[in-house]
């Protein structure tokens, strides 16, 4: 299979993947009965989506008060780590698109300058551009498993700090 079939199947792939997830939004919530688990899926499902924000967050935000903020934060950044890889799949089927496109320019040359800490601190850093910096790497050809590593380590320090306050802020109410 040549490279515009095998682009065009990453990109109705991700397509498909987020319009599964924004079916299904309503019953999102229901996981975090689920503990660790829950949020885990919670924030797998809301990074999934490209450039339309799900608000994961809510549920480590929610789910601090009853569930370690170390152990919570560490679920929800490698879940919601792995639902990143939907933009890096997209970048990598749509790098064409990228060159015309003025935030992408800039995204591009911050990852090619810092490489996995421009990924790293753009994954901690609570923004919708993310979505942007993954198809970036995709289109780059970034290793996915040095992706997913640098996205992993940003959303786990970002949800573990944001389970603390989270929990903090709960229990003086």
């Amino acid at each position: 299979m040549d490279k515009l079939h095998t682009g065009i199947i990453q990109i109705l792939l991700t397509i498909l993947i987020i319009a599964v997830i924004f079916y299904f939004s309503n019953d999102l919530e229901s996981l975090s009965n689920y503990g660790y688990a829950g949020v885990f899926l919670i924030a797998l499902f809301s990074s999934a989506t490209i450039l339309l924000p799900a608000p994961g967050w809510t549920a480590v935000v929610a789910m601090s008060p009853y569930l370690d903020p170390l152990l919570l934060g560490l679920a929800a950044g490698i879940g919601s780590a792995i639902g990143e890889l939907t933009a890096y799949v997209a970048g990598n089927g749509a790098s064409s698109i990228l060159n015309n496109n003025l935030e992408a320019k800039k995204i591009v040359k911050l990852i090619k300058k810092y490489d996995l800490v421009g990924i790293f601190i753009l994954a901690f850093i609570p923004n919708p551009l993310f979505d942007i910096a993954g198809i970036v790497a995709g289109s780059l050809k970034i290793n996915w498993l040095r992706y997913l590593f640098a996205c992993a380590l940003g959303r786990i320090l970002r949800y573990v700090l944001l389970a603390m306050l989270g929990a903090f802020t709960l229990s003086l109410l």
